[in-house]
């Protein structure tokens, strides 16, 4: 098999956590820039990142770079590409163009440049053009610019790669998917150490847990744009999800994930959301206060997004409650080790903790730090 070029962007702060995860899927010259990770790989790598990362956004081919001045030799070397060998003209299409410190006045101008030229080149081949849908397009293609060069790039994803397939809730959630992962692997838990996350909400960083503990790789249950591609091989993709599949511990029944919020409805939720996610017998999930629940287990890590901003009703509320979880914290969990997410800077003083480390970390647009918290048995009183 030849050796392609791929990208996986993922969120800001989790790049060589991804270098670690695509090295071991087999991914070669893995190298990390902000944003996201550059790997060589044949076809087999790029299927594999797709469905086991669990930190990606998405996988990209690379179909070419070079330099570019203006509009026109975007137009020039996007249409150079040998776009009806790469789908079918009765595939919907969809553009996106992103760029650090480009030149150019408009990228919506930029991206109608994209546009013309690959359906140029259909209508040259065949006579017909693809049709455009920006909504739930068959493909997508994206172009990549720096002040000087370009990347042009199939997505091998489709839908982006936090969308496990097991969330129903439509609103936007807390923590994607893949953020929520990140975490996770960022706090060196391993399967076996008991594990919590006791503001859940919807379960977001209990059930990712949970997908480890029972092997599940995290694209198991849902399609890819890769399979509509024209040089799509069905057969590989089959064996890779046979030996995923084969991977999977079904016979498992100990829980060693844990999960809690003080909304019954939200606990509602994350049991429905683990059970779609396969995790069920893995993860078990309560109604509890965590200012006033206690540890599982004599110790464990502990893993959660606390409330902050909009997520709570006044700034005065949250100052009330930070004081209290930290006295939770102290009193309730004294062996485990704490990973809290926040955008506020003054947490551990908020929570009258000391913070043993501290990684950026972006939640979206919003930057924030994981903050470490080793709550030994005496200390902070």
């Amino acid at each position: 098999m030849s050796t392609n070029r791929y990208f996986a962007p993922c969120p800001r702060g989790l790049e060589e956590t991804l270098v670690v995860e695509l090295s071991r899927l087999g991914g070669t010259r893995v190298v990390a820039v902000p944003g996201g990770v550059g790997f060589s790989g044949d076809l087999a790598v790029g299927y594999r990142a797709n469905l086991e990362s669990r930190v990606a956004s998405r996988v990209l081919l690379s179909l070419g770079e070079t330099r570019y001045a203006n509009e026109q030799d975007i137009y020039a070397f996007v249409k150079s590409i040998d776009w009806p060998s790469r789908f079918d003209v009765g595939r919907t299409l969809r553009v996106d163009v992103s760029a650090i410190r480009s030149p150019l006045r408009s990228l919506e101008f930029a991206t109608l440049r994209v546009k013309d030229a690959v359906c140029d080149r259909f209508r040259e081949k065949l006579g017909v053009r693809p049709s455009v849908d920006t909504v739930s397009p068959d493909v997508r293609v994206q172009l990549f610019l720096t002040a000087d060069m370009m990347t042009v790039y199939l997505d091998l994803s489709g839908e982006p790669l936090f969308k496990r397939g097991w969330r129903t809730d439509t609103g936007e959630a807390p923590l994607r998917e893949n953020l929520a992962a990140g975490m996770v692997a960022l706090s060196g838990w391993q399967p076996g150490t008991p594990f919590l996350d006791p503001m859940c909400g919807s379960g977001t960083v209990a059930i990712e847990a949970a997908q480890v503990v029972l092997g599940i790789a995290p694209g198991l249950g849902r399609s890819f744009g890769f399979e509509r591609l024209t040089g799509f091989d069905a057969a590989l993709w089959r064996r890779l999800l046979d030996e995923a599949g084969q991977r999977v511990d079904r016979g498992r029944r100990q829980v060693s994930v844990f999960g809690s919020d003080r909304e019954a409805s939200s606990v509602v939720a994350a049991r429905a959301n683990a059970v779609r996610a396969g995790v069920d017998r893995a993860v078990q999930f309560e109604v509890a206060d965590v200012r006033r629940r206690q540890a599982p287990a004599a110790a464990g890590i502990l893993v959660s997004n606390p409330p902050y901003g909009v997520r709570m009703e006044s700034r005065e509320s949250l100052e009330l409650f930070y004081p209290q979880l930290g006295a939770a914290l102290k009193a309730g969990f004294a062996g485990w080790t704490a990973y809290l997410i926040s955008p506020e800077m003054k947490l551990p003083g908020l929570l009258g903790l000391k913070a043993s480390k501290r990684t950026v970390l972006y939640n979206g647009a919003i930057e924030c730090r994981l903050f470490e918290f080793r709550m030994v048995a005496g200390s902070h009183r």
